[in-house]
């Protein structure tokens, strides 16, 4: 079974040493074949954070696909931010701020949805928007297509609307159109899932992980991490994703939610 831990804002420099560590036991239970990180894993974009979320991520048993939040540039580093926002970032996972993966069952198309000019709010230029369309486009048959940006494309709370990428009213139908099967994202510390459609019949789904293993928890939910599992039976792909969160009482990620996912077309 093909298994991908999604996770989100780690805010090391916040952590929960206890959490965390329950979350990599999690992981080596589940045995993910990928995991893939959505951003803001660091609090300040230092290179002690940084030092701490390279040691846990290098503990993890899979490959880790990232991609920066707006906590990963500096903010009070004013001179950093405006002449090597991503410099810390880059010194852990790599120069490219929008990584992709490709094998015969998955597609991962990362984006970066952070800008050094903004100190919250992500967005979408129309050359992104393009070029993951494209990328969509040329999907093999069998392929689960993920797009993997920091900031959420839907909201559930009216409070988080301000919240919401700039630029999705065009980048969601897009893409949804161009096959996209799944958004993840993060940034509000709220997990949950939302259909999303685009200009015809076609369906996705946005997926929103909570927060890792930060103290920056929201509201009455944990510290809270997703499973996907996905593969194609008779030329028909499916996915289910199971939310699990961290109980204090038990000390440990406790699975609370499993739905499956109907994904739009068989190949």
């Amino acid at each position: 079974m093909n298994r991908i831990l999604h996770l989100s804002d780690l805010h090391f420099g916040t952590e929960e040493p206890a959490v965390a560590q329950a979350l990599l036991q999690l992981a080596e239970e589940q045995q993910p074949s990928l995991c893939l990180l959505s951003g803001d894993i660091t609090q300040r974009a230092r290179r002690s954070q940084f030092a701490a979320a390279d040691a846990f991520v290098h503990q993890l048993p899979a490959p880790v696909l990232a991609i920066p939040g707006n906590h990963d540039l500096p903010l009070f580093n004013l001179p950093l931010r405006l002449l090597d926002p991503y410099g810390n970032y880059r010194r852990v996972f790599g120069e490219s701020l929008e990584p992709q993966l490709s094998r015969a069952d998955l597609l991962v198309i990362g984006v970066n949805s952070t800008r050094a000019a903004r100190h919250k709010n992500g967005e979408v230029s129309n050359r992104q928007i393009q070029r993951v369309a494209q990328q969509l486009q040329q999907a093999r048959a069998g392929q689960l297509r993920v797009v993997m940006l920091h900031h959420p494309v839907c909201a559930i709370q009216p409070s988080d609307l301000a919240n919401l990428l700039i630029g999705r009213e065009q980048a969601v139908p897009a893409w949804v159109d161009a096959g996209m099967d799944l958004l993840l994202a993060g940034h509000i510390h709220l997990p949950y899932r939302m259909p999303l459609t685009g200009s015809g019949q076609r369906r996705a789904w946005a997926l929103q992980a909570g927060t890792g293993v930060s103290q920056r928890v929201r509201g009455s939910i944990p510290n809270s991490v997703n499973f996907i599992e996905y593969g194609a039976v008779g030329g028909q792909r499916w996915c289910q994703v199971t939310r699990w969160d961290y109980a204090f009482e038990q000390t440990r990620f406790l699975a609370v939610e499993q739905q499956s996912l109907p994904l739009d077309g068989s190949d």
